[in-house]
């Protein structure tokens, strides 16, 4: 594994930002001797080689992205200081980082003028979200595809709000159909709509949902934690682009930073198109708005206490590769779905596969040819297996039986699942190693 440059980077510029406070007294702080913390690390750096190599394009299981060296360097440079971004007393420089960040992102959505902030992660960021929706349309309920994410079940209910489940179509989008029966009857006041679900990137039909909200009056929610910077790309396919074209006119959007934006964990960040939904933050502290008149970013979240250091990585990694089409950070995404689709292409052929819907992003699911859904489903946890055998590692997934067609498996009932295997292939380097990947997994399917 080569040297990490952002070691170096951090080594050439932490000098400088202790510069900044030389002119301070000494002073004597909290430690402990160095053998004593040498000997602690020494355990650490054995206990988390107990790890998938997650930074390795043979690791093609879950959603998990390595982050850019430059935010692992800024993240690692602003944790000397450790700010706070919950107010300007705890993170002064790192909360304008964080607003020139946020506001980035918003313009990648079309949004010049919005409210939003970053959050540890994708769940707190919907939970804001719905929170609002919930102060917008109290006693209407929720309602999101039944391949939504879990946790927007479970969100509802902590936070007091009835949630329905719209089934999902053969390609594991929203059931537009569906949704209009629960809509009709007036009870729904948000909707959520997945770009990118995680099971298996599919994303819902945005367009045919603003038709419904423009006749039936309730709010659109766009959940692309996994999906959201897929906006910048131009390689996929017509039905998804047409949804991401038009994410700007949704009333809240989520993206995660931390998953295709190149950041370390926990960067969420949410969006609202009204401004004026601040109005439900306002509070009253004893201690922490003395020193600044200026918009406090605790002043617009449900979060108190948040890392400055994820704002000054994400601001980092944005000026090293700004988002805009067809720009460096877009070119890595649109290889991460090329990769997604000649390996799909791949599986199509062989003959032991069954090929779940076309992707639609850069995750696809297959399962394995055989007579029953267990029959199949134990074959899957066999190549999986066997794939870590070779290095390759992949994910499993329950999934609709309905996804891989009709009369495929003799035992199959209109509700079945089967545990298939799943791929994301959301590294840019996935497409070079495409061949690779083909070659242990069809060894490891060579039964």
């Amino acid at each position: 594994m080569k040297q990490d440059p952002a070691l170096e980077l951090l080594a050439e510029f932490l000098p400088e930002l202790q510069k900044a406070f030389s002119h301070l007294p000494e002073a004597e702080s909290a430690g402990a001797p160095r053998n004593a913390m040498r000997e602690v690390l020494a355990q650490v750096a054995g206990r988390m080689a107990d790890n998938y190599p997650y930074f390795h394009p043979l690791y093609a299981g879950q959603m998990l992205k390595p982050p850019h060296p430059i935010a692992r360097a800024a993240y690692a440079l602003a944790m000397w200081i450790n700010p706070n971004n919950h107010a300007l007393d705890g993170g002064r420089a790192s909360s304008r980082l964080e607003v020139e960040a946020v506001r980035e992102i918003a313009a990648m959505f079309g949004w010049m003028e919005y409210l939003g902030h970053l959050t540890s992660g994708g769940t707190f960021a919907n939970l804001e979200a719905m929170w609002v929706a919930g102060q917008l349309a109290p006693g209407k309920k929720i309602a999101a595809s039944d391949q939504a994410h879990y946790t927007h079940g479970r969100i509802s209910g902590v936070l007091g709000l009835q949630f329905v489940s719209v089934p999902a179509d053969e390609r594991g989008r929203m059931d537009v159909g569906a949704l209009e029966k629960l809509v009709r009857t007036g009870e729904i006041g948000t909707v959520v709509v997945t770009l990118g679900t995680t099971s298996m990137g599919a994303v819902d039909p945005l367009p045919k949902v603003l038709e419904l909200s423009a006749r039936y009056g309730f709010r659109v929610h766009v959940d692309a934690a996994y999906g959201g910077y897929f906006k910048l790309v131009s390689n996929i396919g017509p039905e998804a682009a047409e949804a991401f074209a038009r994410i700007g006119e949704a009333d809240s959007i989520v993206v995660d930073p931390h998953k295709h934006g190149l950041q370390p964990y926990g960067c969420g960040c949410v969006l609202f198109r009204d401004p004026a939904v601040g109005r439900f933050y306002k509070h009253d502290s004893p201690y922490t708005y003395f020193t600044s008149s200026e918009l406090h970013l605790g002043e617009i979240s449900l979060e108190c206490s948040r890392a400055g250091a994820a704002a000054t990585a994400l601001w980092a990694t944005e000026k090293l590769l700004p988002l805009v089409p067809e720009g460096e950070f877009a070119a890595g995404l649109a290889r991460s779905r090329e990769a997604a689709v000649r390996l799909y292409g791949k599986i199509s052929e062989y003959d032991g596969f069954l090929p779940g819907p076309e992707p639609e992003l850069d995750i696809l699911v297959w399962a394995v040819k055989a007579d029953t859904l267990q029959e199949s489903s134990q074959r899957a946890k066999e190549v999986f297996d066997r794939a870590a055998a070779e290095d390759l590692h992949l994910a499993l997934a329950q999934v609709p039986a309905k996804y891989f067609g009709a009369n495929v498996w003799r035992d199959a009932q209109p509700e079945s699942k089967v545990t298939c295997l799943r791929s994301v292939l959301m590294k840019p380097e996935h497409l070079e190693w495409c061949g690779e990947i083909w070659k242990r997994l069809s060894r490891a399917a060579n039964f």
